[in-house]
C-alpha cells in the first residue's frame, strides 16, 4: 500500500486526525450538544443555542445524518483497508473521542428521526437507515480499533 511505499503519509495521517476529530466536534455543535473530555472547548454566552436535533429544521437533520453517515462509512473504509493505521488514531485518543461522541449523539439522533412527522413518508425510511449504517460503521471502525491496539499485541 501507499504508506509502505511513502512512510511519511504516517505523519500526514497524524497531522490529519485532529480534523477528523474535529469532524465529531462539529456534528455535537450543529445538534447543540455539548463536547466531553479533551474535546471540549469553552462556550461563548453569546454563541449559546436551544438547537437539538428534535427541533431543527428537517433539511439541516439530513444533512447532519448524511455527513455523518459519509463520515463513519468513509472511517471504517479507511481502517479496514489499512489497519495499521490504527497506532495513529490511538495516539489521538480516538477510541474515547469516538465512544463519547457515540453516547452523545447517536440516541439524539435516533430519537429526533423516530418522533419528527414527516409529509413525505420516504424521508424517515431512508434517514432512519442512515443513522443505523453510520452507528454500525462507527461500531465496527472500534472493533478495528480495539482489535488492532489492544488485542492484537496480546497474541503476538
Amino acid at each position: 500500500n501507499i504508506f509502505t511505499q511513502q512512510p511519511s503519509y504516517f505523519g500526514d495521517l497524524d497531522e490529519t486526525l485532529p480534523t477528523v476529530l474535529q469532524v465529531f466536534n462539529n456534528i455535537l455543535h450543529k445538534c447543540g450538544l455539548q463536547c466531553e473530555g479533551a474535546s471540549a472547548e469553552p462556550q461563548k454566552l453569546e454563541e449559546r443555542v436551544n438547537v437539538t436535533p428534535g427541533n431543527m429544521p428537517l433539511q439541516e437533520l439530513k444533512d447532519i445524518v448524511l455527513y455523518l453517515c459519509d463520515t463513519c462509512t468513509t472511517l471504517w473504509a479507511f481502517l479496514d483497508v489499512f489497519p495499521l493505521a490504527c497506532q495513529t488514531f490511538q495516539k489521538h485518543e480516538f477510541c474515547y473521542r469516538l465512544a463519547s461522541f457515540y453516547e452523545l449523539a447517536i440516541p439524539e439522533l435516533e430519537s429526533a428521526i423516530k418522533k419528527r412527522h414527516y409529509e413525505d413518508n420516504s424521508v424517515f425510511p431512508d434517514l432512519w437507515r442512515r443513522i443505523s449504517h453510520s452507528r454500525k460503521k462507527m461500531i465496527e471502525a472500534f472493533h478495528i480499533l480495539i482489535n488492532q491496539v489492544c488485542l492484537q499485541p496480546i497474541l503476538e
